[in-house]
């Protein structure tokens, strides 16, 4: 699993509409109309296709953070944190 957040840039979208067509349950238009993204964290079972559409973006305007190296530090400090507790 990947774990994936994704952010529209609107001052780079050019309001093309891949994005919304490869991936709707993920991007969608804004009142400005341009992209954006309609979730925090991309479902599992649509990364693939938000990944696609990142990658398909005429003008770099999504921007994807891959959310499991934060998870994996945050659960090390916590843990750090328990045993300094003790």
């Amino acid at each position: 699993m990947i774990s994936l957040r994704v952010y529209v840039d609107p001052d780079l979208c050019i309001a093309c509409g891949l994005c919304v067509d490869l991936c709707p349950e993920v991007f969608d238009w804004n009142e400005e109309g341009v992209a954006e993204a309609r979730v925090d964290e991309v479902p599992e079972e649509l990364e693939e296709l938000a990944m696609e559409a990142l990658e398909s973006c005429p003008t770099d305007a999504i921007i994807g953070e891959d959310m499991s190296d934060v998870e994996e530090e945050d659960e090390v400090l916590s843990m750090e944190e328990d045993i300094e507790e003790e």
